[in-house]
């Protein structure tokens, strides 16, 4: 006998991605300017942008202790602990395009021992970028 489930796998593809930020007006015109995304949602505590398969949801930090208490929001440079990568057809392009848009690159472009060449970057929060090819 077959057994048949409609029941969706789990865990499925990471629908949202919330970033705690301390200036929610700086990230948020950082991630206009930089990945030219419209705002898709906002209040006075948040600001969404979509990228097509994810949503990066910018949080002030005030507000996202009520979201993940009793944990603890951590300072923003304390130091990273996560990693973002955006998949591009051309590093070194898109690096003259993100210098080009203000932003600074932390590393690269640099071709690294697993066979992709990245360059990462550092949004106003804190949070780390890598563009990978």
């Amino acid at each position: 006998m077959t057994h048949t489930t409609t029941e969706t796998p789990w865990p499925g593809k990471i629908s949202a991605l919330t970033l705690f930020v301390e200036d929610l007006e700086a990230t948020k015109r950082f991630y206009r300017d930089v990945f030219r995304l419209p705002v898709t949602y906002e209040d006075e505590n948040s600001a969404v942008f979509d990228f097509g398969n994810t949503i990066i949801n910018l949080l002030r930090s005030t507000a996202a202790h009520e979201l993940i208490d009793p944990a603890r929001v951590a300072d923003p440079d304390s130091g990273s602990r996560l990693q973002l990568t955006l998949p591009v057809d051309d590093v070194d392009a898109m690096c003259k395009e993100l210098t080009a848009r203000g932003v600074t690159l932390l590393n690269g472009p640099m071709n690294r021992p697993w066979g992709i060449r990245t360059a990462g970057f550092r949004d106003p929060g804190g949070h780390i970028w890598e563009i990978a090819q």
